[in-house]
């Protein structure tokens, strides 16, 4: 039943079939799997009176002013007043011109939304007309299906399945840890009755996945292949050393061992080097290249940008080149020449190390002698990307960076198949950045202390959590506050705007005009928050900043401070106590801890990491260990009936992940 076409449920036709099989919803179990985001509290009204900023609340209203749409900077902005009797608040929407036909005066309506002060004032930011009751799941957006349809469908087929979810967790294991029945699991989750019964639904699915992934990831170590083995002691390390221009931090040195070690073992180095913007990671990775190479191997260095892939090329011609290693680089936007010319230097070797973007994976690419493979920005890229670039190689070496700091309890779960290693230590003389969380009412204050730091010859980062506004996020978006910045609030300045949906050519022109000194301000979406470095922006804005976790603000903050200059990092938002921790240190892993205690783990089985999706409200940091702990616990007896069973289930579960760490 499970494997159901979802064709068999009223309103799918085949152009919404082709939608949702788009976004991997094919059959009714997909639906099924295909878990909330989040919840809305719709089992009682907060009276306007009582509503407070940056909160979500239902409210009973009637509208007192009946909603007129007019077009501000191409988008359609709807407003309306209403009251419950306690007081009353404006509404606006953008870009929903349909709510003016909802909106009319007299109408009772029930909303939900979120309050946010807007000027002076507290307004419901594009609140959603609620006919619901209870506790109400949402749904992550999937384009071209509105959201209520998809809801309904979702119900449906849950209901279809009701029953018909065989338990395949051990019975042992459910019983140790307390979980529910899968049947009440999945019917909780969708439809939970009260808080207890979703807490109970969701603990036990987050369970079977973590647990599940924990036993894959075991197999995956343990049955890994034989990879090549080059040659590399402490010795060669230190030569390494010798020939940079600066000392290396004693962290430095200790993960350059760690992988010195891992390279003359015959199992291939599967390492993780994590540390802080500026650590000093690439440093160690031009040295785990720079033994490879001495040993008469090829490597591959694979960036998320092509900017941060040039930044790379261009710290390798630098490091590198003088100690006689040829480089080159391969990107996507080269020409059919350049490309052809790439793949035959480093198919005959003329290219000992390889730096480039997803072009490094084409299967036109073959590498002579491939030994060692450095992933950098890990997150960014899916296992897929990193097997297909091990691919080209009998077995090498992989080393993958992140700049993105990972508790390590959580590193166990996401990076599980991989030894990490930790930069801990930033270079000397580096001045921490100053960190202020600045409301609305002092943003003219802070505009004048922009413009003091342009007058010194510094630069300026503004980020905005989306490009242009929509009913999905309650932000002020990138093109409307440029325009206001380019047009009132620092006509003076001269700024540029840049984002993700810009054609690639056109956002690096207006990065590169950012990095030679011809832009003032730079706004932009989180697209900067890899890969530009410009030492003479001193100060970075970060608008809506209760819209991003700490761990991202931290990544956004470690744009500026890379020059002499003092840098600052102005918060824009109400004061609250997970932004307060941004001010109180610049130690990326004290920050992703908080944050982690904070809002969960995030999507740590996303779909960049294994396929399968777990909201971060499914895991706590309790069950991480818990779930790491019962899987080693069941993998100690692997002759017992539920060992087996667990590990078929695993397979199952994560086959393509498995299959692309060599396990067919």
């Amino acid at each position: 039943m499970q494997n159901e076409s979802i064709a068999i449920l009223g309103g799918v036709g085949a152009a919404r079939a082709k939608l949702l099989a788009d976004a991997g919803l094919e059959t009714l179990e997909d639906l099924a799997n295909f878990l909330p985001k989040e919840y809305r509290d719709l089992t009682h009204a907060t009276p306007i009176a009582q509503l407070r900023v940056g909160e979500s609340a239902l409210v009973r209203v009637i509208v007192i002013e009946s909603a007129r749409d007019r077009r501000a900077k191409g988008l359609t902005v709807t407003r309306c007043v209403v009251s419950d009797g306690s007081e009353t608040i404006p509404c606006v929407w953008y870009n929903q011109p349909w709510m003016s036909k909802q909106m009319r005066s007299g109408a009772e309506v029930s909303l939900y939304g979120k309050a946010v002060r807007e000027k002076s004032r507290i307004i419901l930011q594009n609140p959603s007309v609620e006919n619901r009751a209870g506790i109400a799941p949402v749904y992550r957006t999937i384009q071209g299906v509105p959201g209520k349809v998809l809801t309904r469908l979702i119900g449906e087929a849950v209901a279809r399945l009701d029953g018909a979810w065989a338990d395949e967790l051990p019975l042992s294991v459910r019983e140790r840890h307390a979980l529910c029945e899968k049947n009440v699991a999945m019917r909780g989750v969708h439809f939970p009755a009260n808080w207890e019964e979703l807490k109970t639904a969701r603990r036990r699915l987050a369970f079977d996945e973590l647990f599940l992934y924990q036993v894959a990831l075991s197999l995956m170590r343990s049955q890994g292949k034989k990879g090549i083995v080059i040659p590399a002691d402490d010795e060669a390390a230190d030569d390494f050393w010798a020939h940079l221009p600066f000392a290396p931090t004693g962290a430095q040195r200790r993960v350059l061992s760690e992988i010195v070690r891992d390279l003359s073992s015959e199992h291939p180095m599967a390492r993780l080097v994590q540390g802080d913007v500026g650590s000093g990671k690439t440093a160690v990775a031009f040295g785990a290249l720079y033994l490879a190479v001495k040993a008469g191997y090829q490597g591959a260095l694979m960036a998320p940008t092509e900017i941060l892939a040039r930044q790379h090329f261009e710290s390798a011609q630098a490091i590198l080149e003088p100690l006689g290693i040829r480089c080159g680089l391969i990107l996507g936007s080269m020409g059919q020449k350049a490309h052809r010319e790439a793949h035959e230097a480093m198919a005959n070797g003329d290219w000992q190390v390889a730096i480039g973007t997803h072009a490094l994976i084409s299967q036109k690419v073959e590498f002579q002698n491939l030994g060692l493979v450095v992933v950098d920005e890990q997150h960014r890229f899916g296992v897929r990307q990193r097997s297909a670039l091990s691919d080209k190689g009998d077995s090498p070496n992989v080393l993958v960076m992140s700049a993105t700091p990972i508790p390590r309890t959580l590193s166990l779960i996401l990076y599980g198949d991989l030894d990490v290693s930790v930069i801990d230590e930033l270079p000397p003389g580096r001045r921490p950045v100053g960190t202020r969380i600045v409301p609305e009412a002092k943003r003219a204050d802070m505009y004048n202390f922009l413009r003091s730091e342009v007058r010194e010859g510094r630069q300026v980062y503004v980020v905005c959590p989306l490009i242009e506004e929509s009913e999905a996020m309650e932000a002020r978006p990138a093109e409307e506050l440029y325009e206001d910045l380019r047009t009132q609030a620092l006509s003076d300045l001269r700024i540029a705007l840049v984002h993700g949906r810009m054609k690639p050519a056109d956002k690096d022109s207006v990065i590169a005009q950012f990095q030679a000194g011809e832009v003032d301000v730079l706004v932009s979406t989180t697209v900067i928050e890899v890969g530009v470095n410009v030492p003479n922006a001193s100060v970075m804005v970060i608008e809506n900043a209760d819209r991003f976790g700490l761990a991202q603000l931290h990544q956004l903050r470690g744009r500026v401070g890379r020059g002499s200059d003092q840098a600052w990092c102005f918060l824009m938002a109400e004061p609250n106590e997970r932004l307060r921790t941004m001010t109180k240190t610049n130690d990326g892993f004290v920050i992703a801890q908080k944050d982690m205690e904070l809002r969960g783990p995030g999507e740590l089985l996303g779909t960049r990491q294994s396929g399968a999706m777990l909201d971060g409200a499914m895991a706590d940091l309790a069950l991480l260990s818990e779930t790491h702990e019962a899987a080693r616990e069941l993998l100690h007896h692997p002759e017992s009936e539920e060992t087996r069973a667990a590990i078929r289930l695993a397979e199952k579960r994560f086959r393509r992940r498995m299959e692309n760490a060599g396990m067919n």
